[in-house]
C-alpha cells in the first residue's frame, strides 16, 4: 500500500470492463490500486446504469460466460469500490460523444485523473490538462523486461 494519499480517479465503462471482465493485464496495476484503497474511484449513479446496460450487450455476455463470470459480480465490484458522487455540473469542455461527457464532468469537478480509451476523450488531453485532469496517468512505473 502506498504511503501517500489516495489518488482520485474516474474510470470510464471500458476501463471497468478491463478490470473485471476482460482481465486486461495492462489494467492490473489500476485494479490493485482500486482494491487496496490507493485509488478513490469516483463515480455516479448514471455511470453504474451505463455499466449495467453494457454488461447486457451480447458480446459482453459472451465474454462473461467464457470467463465464468456474472454481470451482478461486476456490478458488485462497482458497488464495493466506487465512491458515489452526485452528477457533476457540465465541464468547460464538451466531448463529441455525449455518453463520455459525464466522466469528463466528474473528473473536472473533482480534479481527478480520468482513465479512458475512448478516442473522443483521448483527443481532449490538452483541454483536460488545463482543467487539472490527468488523462490515463501511469499508476506506477512499468518495469520493462
Amino acid at each position: 500500500m502506498s504511503h501517500s494519499a489516495p489518488v482520485r480517479r474516474v474510470l470510464d465503462t471500458n476501463i471497468v470492463l478491463d478490470l473485471w471482465v476482460f482481465d486486461d493485464p495492462r489494467a492490473e496495476v489500476l485494479r490493485l490500486s482500486v482494491e487496496t484503497g490507493d485509488t478513490h474511484w469516483l463515480a455516479t449513479a448514471a455511470m453504474r446504469e451505463e455499466l449495467a446496460r453494457v454488461l447486457a450487450y451480447p458480446q459482453i455476455v459472451k465474454r462473461l460466460v467464457h470467463r465464468d463470470r456474472q454481470a451482478h459480480t461486476v456490478l458488485a465490484h462497482f458497488d464495493r469500490w466506487a465512491q458515489l458522487q452526485p452528477d457533476a455540473p457540465k465541464a468547460e469542455y464538451v466531448c463529441k460523444d455525449p455518453d463520455d461527457q459525464k466522466f469528463i464532468d466528474l473528473a473536472v469537478t473533482h480534479t481527478a485523473s480520468l482513465h479512458s480509451k475512448d478516442a473522443a476523450v483521448l483527443c481532449m488531453r490538452k483541454r483536460l490538462e488545463r482543467c487539472g485532469v490527468a488523462l490515463n496517468p501511469v499508476t506506477v512505473p512499468t518495469i520493462q523486461a
